[in-house]
């Protein structure tokens, strides 16, 4: 009796975990079919872009001349001072990780 549960057991866990497989399988085998293959968005021509500094809309000629702008003029520094403030608050803040009882 105990025999014949463990071999009906077994063989339809075993039906079960094949058809899980087979099914799981069928399903991730193929892109869903509005996806755009690499290939075509590699040849793509892209005649919209997005300026860096605001995000508003630019065409191609906008956009070629403001990144010359940004290549010839660096942005502006900070003060050093605010320089030396950020790097004693990344400090602290690396300190705090390893030292948690010292934050107040």
């Amino acid at each position: 009796m105990k025999r014949t549960k463990f071999l009906v057991l077994s063989i339809s866990t075993s039906i079960v975990v094949w058809l899980s497989s087979h099914l799981a399988a069928v399903v991730i085998a193929l892109p869903p079919p509005e996806d755009i293959p690499e290939e075509i968005l590699r040849t793509e021509i892209i005649i919209s872009a997005r300026s860096p500094i605001d995000g508003q809309p630019l065409n191609p000629a906008e956009y070629a001349q403001l990144q010359e702008q940004l290549r010839v003029s660096p942005p502006p520094k900070l003060d050093p001072k605010i320089r030396d403030q950020i790097f004693l608050l990344r400090l602290r803040k690396a300190l705090l990780q390893f030292f948690p009882f010292l934050g107040i």
